[in-house]
């Protein structure tokens, strides 16, 4: 038999060795084994960033916009693009409507929204989830899609959807609700004048240019805000950002809304690709800004530069009286892209006409 003391050696030598050295257990079907488990040597984190995004975060961080985007307050640097545009071709003023095209981040709505306060509202459409800018209202869908751009237009023609309401504190203590404060604030005229409006049936988009020579008579007694709004013309400003997504061949385990693959954003580093697509976004762009663009207002819309941009720009000119090429200086040298500034949109120009090849 051990005696006290050896025992208590034994012991205590084997709880010291079994506390000194970390072990983990793993059992298999066939074995049981105990092993040290360490961090491998060489072997690349899943958190360490890709070539690419390494190179991205560099740049972002010497960039002046970029810098400049975070210290005033904007969603990206692109709100540099939309206001150096705005300050040299007058697109905004306060109460217009607006509808931004692919507006996430947010940035062009919050310029938009800024120039266009007070009583101004903003509309942006975007494929994929994102916080809206203050004041901003925003609807998420695809853009192409016929139901989303039904959906736009119906929004539009309700010229109080999107709008700040007014505040009535002061006079409610004497029973004054906001529209008799509304009222109150505008002419008779006016009054008279939305009345008609209400009273009369919105006519289909386009109707003007194919109704009957009786209802051209009619039209034409019309003043041109009447004529705009049976027509459904009820926007002021059209901005697109947009660029075309491309197929999805590889990630779909982490491609979620939080972090979508498609989007309207989107450029593939490949320049015919980028500009074929960015075309047929403008040309989506323009039929939207044709339906729905007061006469008057004014079209926005980016574009990669390729061989078809000269064909759309033709188009662009036999809707609007003045079309101009615009590359911002805060767009990158190296980047395609430019943008197609088009001013003042024409009354009497059919669709037809407008997009024959």
């Amino acid at each position: 038999m051990l005696s006290r003391r050896l025992f208590r050696q034994l012991t205590d030598s084997l709880l010291l060795e079994s506390t000194c050295r970390p072990v983990a257990s793993a059992c298999f079907a066939s074995t049981c084994a105990t092993r040290d488990f360490r961090q491998p040597r060489n072997v690349p984190s899943s958190r360490r960033s890709s070539s690419s995004s390494t190179k991205w975060k560099s740049r972002q961080g010497r960039d002046f916009f970029s810098k400049e985007a975070k210290v005033q307050g904007l969603k990206s640097r692109a709100a540099f693009k939309l206001l150096e545009l705005n300050g040299k071709h007058k697109l905004f003023k306060p109460g217009q409507t607006i509808v931004d095209l692919g507006f996430a981040p947010g940035s062009w709505s919050q310029v938009a929204a800024n120039r266009t306060a007070p009583d101004g509202r903003v509309i942006g459409i975007d494929l994929i989830p994102a916080q809206p800018p203050r004041g901003v209202s925003t609807i998420q869908g695809d853009f192409l899609s016929p139901v989303i751009q039904d959906e736009v237009r119906a929004y539009v023609r309700d010229p109080e959807l999107g709008r700040l309401r007014r505040q009535v504190s002061a006079k409610a203590d004497e029973g004054v609700t906001e529209e008799e404060l509304d009222d109150m604030e505008r002419g008779y005229i006016d009054i008279e004048r939305q009345a008609h409006l209400d009273g009369a049936e919105l006519e289909p988009i386009g109707r003007l240019a194919e109704g009957s020579d009786a209802d051209q008579e009619d039209l034409s007694r019309l003043s041109l805000k009447e004529r705009d709004a049976r027509q459904g013309r009820a926007v002021d400003v059209v901005l697109s950002d947009m660029s075309e997504p491309w197929d999805q061949t590889a990630g779909f385990y982490k491609k979620s809304l939080s972090d979508p693959y498609s989007r309207l954003m989107n450029t593939s580093g490949n320049a015919f690709r980028d500009h074929a697509g960015s075309m047929d976004l403008c040309m989506a762009a323009m039929t939207f800004a044709f339906d729905t663009l007061k006469t008057g207002g004014h079209f926005l819309c980016k574009y990669y530069k390729g061989s078809e941009e000269k064909a759309f720009e033709t188009k662009l000119k036999r809707l609007f009286a003045k079309v101009y090429r615009e590359k911002p200086e805060s767009s990158r040298a190296e980047s395609r892209e430019a943008y197609f500034v088009a001013l003042r949109r024409k009354e009497t120009p059919t669709k037809e006409e407008v997009f024959q090849e």
